[in-house]
């Protein structure tokens, strides 16, 4: 595939593989881009902010309606491209790819709801006949720069609402996973979208990274992937607006009265999706102490009965890792925790790409598969005395992305709501859930600003004040 730079498709002869990570195989190339490359496109992006701002919200809303139905006929395309160059299972990249055009959707709607509000500026000492209004403006270019766990979905969370507010948009696809991305600017332009509105470059964060963030004519950064990349970022930006979506270690606390059954379903869905390569991810599970076996076997079985394989065939329910040296990272941090004392209940072995579903057992909360972001199909049980406790060990780390608790206790409930430091916050239910019109974010070190088309508006646009003398 070509990238889109210029206002037009463009390729090289120096290329990326993009390969399929369960058998290796090369599912199609990119050209490599350069740091002339971002030159030429934040120029070409700088015109279209110019062209995106003069044009009716009504049209834009109807450009984003009319992708969102190329999406819809082109949908078995977009799923399977997502599970070739992901490793997702097909039903995975399915899913992806029908809540991505449900993202675009909800990003045209949004479109005709940019509003100010006014302000009654006589409640000032010095505001007799005055009246004033506020108007929100697009922030010019928004640089988009995504990961590769959700190729298509996290995209559109960041171009359909830079293009609903006004915005031109230059996408910097993960390098492991940009088809998705390059079919989704395909799709924009097909729908009517200014050629200049809408750029993709292809290749390396760390070549090109620090010339998309460093260049003053990007008035706007949304970044997802992992905290010291989004440090990194920040610190090249310099006097900009960022949003920043970065990692977790999410917990999931279980009380005496949870309906074990219902845990052991939500600890399996939200830890062992998409090999549990999902910065909401469940995987610390601190459990109290009357409970703790009794979860520990109806847990097991979930987990032992999910079958590793190709993501392309019926019957498989976990896919591979990435890259084979994050399969053996994840193994790696296993085989230290099991060293140190950790109890392997089931899984812990790897075969290249393949991790097998993992549950660990007494861990130490200091262990490394607690305490940073393990980023694969791994849980790690800790035992824990009251809500009190598990409150306090949720909170004993850097991240705050997503927590939960399982309880029948309201006054539980609504402690560890209260008081678990986390932009999201479920009950009874594991961490790895997400309406894409809710608005989402982190706190803490897993980043700041929210996405949700409606909210992510809102980061990509500016506030005028206007005064009537």
């Amino acid at each position: 595939m070509k990238m889109h730079v210029g206002g037009q498709w463009i390729g090289k002869d120096d290329v990326i593989e993009v390969l399929n990570p369960f058998d290796g195989a090369v599912v199609d190339t990119v050209p490599r881009a350069g740091t002339d490359d971002v030159t030429e496109a934040i120029a070409t992006a700088v015109r279209g902010a110019e062209v995106m701002r003069r044009m009716p919200a009504f049209e834009r809303y109807e450009l984003l309606h009319k992708a969102a139905d190329l999406m819809t006929e082109r949908l078995d395309d977009l799923g399977r491209t997502i599970t070739l160059e992901e490793g997702k299972i097909l039903p995975e990249g399915m899913g992806e790819a029908a809540r991505a055009q449900e993202t675009i959707t909800l990003s045209a709607e949004e479109a005709k709801r940019l509003t100010g509000e006014t302000l009654d500026l006589s409640a000032a000492s010095n505001g007799a006949g005055k009246f004033g209004f506020t108007l929100r403006v697009p922030c010019g270019v928004v640089a988009a720069i995504t990961p590769f766990n959700f190729p298509l979905n996290l995209v559109c969370h960041k171009v359909g609402p830079a293009l609903a507010a006004g915005n031109a948009v230059l996408l910097k696809p993960a390098s492991d996973t940009p088809l998705s991305g390059v079919k989704l600017v395909e799709i924009m332009l097909d729908a009517g979208f200014p050629p200049e509105a809408v750029s993709v470059v292809t290749g390396s964060g760390a070549a090109i990274g620090d010339a998309i963030a460093s260049d003053e004519r990007v008035r706007k950064i949304s970044f997802t992937g992992s905290r010291d990349v989004g440090e990194h970022i920040c610190r090249t930006a310099g006097l900009k607006r960022v949003t920043m979506e970065l990692g977790s270690n999410s917990p999931v606390v279980v009380m005496d009265d949870a309906d074990l059954d219902k845990v052991a379903e939500g600890v399996t869905s939200s830890g062992f999706a998409n090999a549990g390569q999902v910065c909401i991810s469940a995987q610390r599970i601190l459990v109290e102490g009357a409970v703790y076996g009794d979860f520990i076997d109806a847990l097991t079985p979930k987990v032992e009965g999910l079958t590793t394989g190709d993501p392309l065939k019926d019957g498989t329910t976990m896919g591979p890792m990435i890259r084979e040296s994050d399969a053996e990272r994840v193994e790696g941090w296993i085989s230290d925790a099991i060293s140190g004392g950790a109890r392997l209940v089931t899984g812990g072995g790897r075969e290249g790409t393949l991790h097998q579903p993992t549950i660990l057992a007494d861990v130490s909360p200091a262990m490394r598969v607690s305490c940073d972001e393990i980023f694969g199909p791994a849980v790690a049980l800790t035992r824990v005395d009251d809500i009190d406790a598990a409150i306090a060990m949720a909170n004993d780390t850097n991240y705050g992305l997503s927590a939960s608790i399982f309880t029948q206790d309201i006054d539980r409930a609504l402690k560890y709501a209260q008081q678990v430091e986390s932009g999201n916050i479920h009950i009874n239910w594991g961490t790895q859930w997400r309406a894409d019109l809710m608005p989402y974010g982190g706190l803490k070190e897993s980043g700041m600003g929210k996405e949700g088309p409606r909210y992510t508006i809102h980061e990509m646009t500016e506030t005028k004040m206007v005064v009537i003398h």
